[in-house]
């Protein structure tokens, strides 16, 4: 199989080394920074450079871009794919990509798959990408019902031939409203916690408690500003459920109400735990 990645970032890097070093499929790079592409060919990444004019040798596309590159792109090279072939992007949120690149792409005869590798690091570019990201990691797929079951298929077995532990199948809009939950969410509350005025002082106080809570503070904001407004009702939702949970602690603390705060402790321990026991059922 042919394989074209347009953006060899820590994504797009990472599943161009997981490629090479996992399967015995072609792969074709497009970045626009020179040393990208000239690091790429020196870690033995990619097999050759292509321009988006020579989209149409590959079966396979994965665009990983920010979000409205990424719309950008594929709207732009919509006729330079192959027909027949397909296109998959990377973006952490679904229904916007999905409903602005598929029809268009359908019209030219070309097979659009919205997908989200469950995996990053806090760090990006290509000099931090690795041939093992996405080991033991989650490949979410968001077919639509104009997706060929074909399709999902041979993307989930070019997952799990990259090294994925897992697919999962889900609607554009499940996606987001889920994502809104277990990423969004994280990164606006990462945010938000680390502006207290006392974390110039916390040196010396803090322990994996506080790295937890702030390792994805440490965002692209261009990007996580897309995201979250591609994602708005979802995350607002999500973030007015915080806003209440906290008022709940709050109140408790401050009145005094030992019980309440017992309660509301206890409640949220055995949610944790029922999380752990779902997350341990096999596939």
């Amino acid at each position: 199989m042919k394989i074209g990645i347009v953006g060899l970032g820590l994504i797009g890097g990472s599943l161009a080394k997981s490629i090479k070093k996992n399967t015995n499929h072609t792969c074709f790079g497009i970045d626009i920074d020179r040393a990208t592409i000239a690091g790429a060919f020196a870690q033995e990444a990619i097999d050759e450079e292509i321009t988006p004019d020579e989209l149409s040798r590959c079966d396979v596309v994965m665009v990983c871009l920010h979000p409205q590159q990424t719309i950008d792109f594929i709207l732009e090279n919509k006729n330079n794919f192959k027909k027949g072939g397909i296109v998959i992007d990377s973006c952490g949120v679904k229904n916007s990509i999905v409903t602005a690149v598929e029809p268009e792409l359908a019209e030219c005869g070309v097979h659009f798959l919205g997908c989200h590798p469950m995996a990053g690091r806090e760090f990006s570019g290509f000099a931090y990408s690795v041939d093992n990201l996405f080991d033991k990691a989650s490949f979410i797929m968001t077919p639509t019902d104009n997706t060929p079951i074909s399709v999902v298929k041979e993307i989930s077995n070019l997952a799990y031939n990259i090294g994925f532990a897992k697919c999962v199948v889900s609607s554009p809009e499940e996606h987001d409203e889920i994502i809104a939950f277990t990423s969004q969410l994280a990164h606006v509350v990462s945010s938000a916690y680390i502006k207290s005025p006392s974390l110039l002082k916390q040196a010396g106080f803090s322990a994996g408690s506080f790295k937890d809570l702030t390792r994805v503070a440490k965002l692209n904001e261009d990007m996580w500003t897309t995201l979250f407004m591609m994602n708005k009702a979802s995350l607002l939702s999500e973030i007015n459920h915080i806003i209440k949970s906290l008022e709940d602690y709050r109140d408790a603390i401050a009145d005094d109400d030992y019980t309440k705060l017992h309660d509301l402790l206890k409640e949220g321990r055995e949610l944790k735990e029922i999380s752990n026991n779902q997350n341990k059922r096999p596939n």
